[in-house]
């Protein structure tokens, strides 16, 4: 199946970009145009539609530009991280399991993970149902390169593509699912990219949301304020739930463990 997409300078303009440059078994190299003539790369497989462009990063935003941050991201820290924030035993597999069970990926279906680093939630999805179509976007190319390795490695094929989600690259009711894990905490404007997910999703839609939110404890608090100084931000699951619903969210169901907070929210 290729994907259609939205030129990020011509807002009706659109590109198509072919079923094999998701196929991770054979690397994909060329350029796409939309039909106004704007041109963009694809380098191994990544599609690229920031190009040079510079965008302003916070401390905790760069440092997922750096290649030894992609390189440990999940192996080491993702596979570990939410036993660490819950303060019990609390394996990616719970966290996976209920990704499916919330989202319930259907063939044929389109799903988009939104910042999505080396493509967690994306590659899981393709593998827990191969006939549905999986884009996973993020800005940083050190992360989608170590996505497109894991992508290989799994024979898991998905589009890979490089992009602001401040300004998502697609048509309005285009995705019939969409999933982020963490990001949130990192975005220097969450409501634009809530904004844009509930432009960009369809009506019967379903977002799986996973997000860190402020500690009761006093002393993880202090920390968590200290990390605001690098980009990061917390709120709590009220302050958190109130962004969902001005975003045109419902939340159809939440539960928390420690500072982890995992929302299934569909369009109101």
């Amino acid at each position: 199946m290729s994907l259609e997409v939205r030129s990020p300078k011509y807002e009706r303009a659109s590109i198509t970009i072919p079923s094999e440059v998701a196929d991770m078994q054979k690397s994909f190299n060329g350029t796409i145009c939309s039909n106004k003539g704007d041109e963009y790369v694809i380098s191994n497989n990544i599609i690229n539609l920031l190009g040079d462009e510079q965008v302003e990063m916070t401390w905790a935003q760069s440092s997922n530009h750096w290649k030894v941050t992609a390189a440990v991201y999940e192996d080491i820290w993702r596979k570990r991280s939410l036993s660490i924030l819950t303060g019990e035993e609390f394996p990616i597999s719970k966290e996976q399991e209920l990704l499916i069970e919330w989202l319930d990926p259907r063939p044929q279906k389109v799903y988009l993970d939104i910042g999505c680093s080396t493509a967690l939630y994306g590659r899981l999805i393709k593998k827990e149902q191969p006939q549905c179509k999986v884009v996973s976007l993020d800005f940083s190319r050190q992360m989608l390169e170590e996505a497109r390795f894991k992508a290989e490695v799994e024979q898991t094929d998905l589009y890979l593509l490089r992009a602001d989600a401040r300004y998502m690259p697609f048509f309005g009711a285009t995705f019939d699912g969409l999933v982020m894990g963490g990001t949130l905490n990192e975005l220097t404007d969450p409501m634009k990219v809530l904004y844009e997910s509930r432009r960009i999703i369809k009506k019967d839609g379903v977002f799986f949301m996973m997000h860190l939110i402020k500690s009761p404890t006093w002393y993880i608090r202090l920390m968590q304020d200290s990390a605001g100084l690098g980009g990061l931000t917390f709120w709590t699951v009220e302050e958190s739930n109130q962004m969902f619903n001005r975003a045109g969210f419902s939340i159809v169901d939440q539960f928390t463990k420690g500072i982890v907070c995992f929302t299934k929210l569909v369009p109101a």
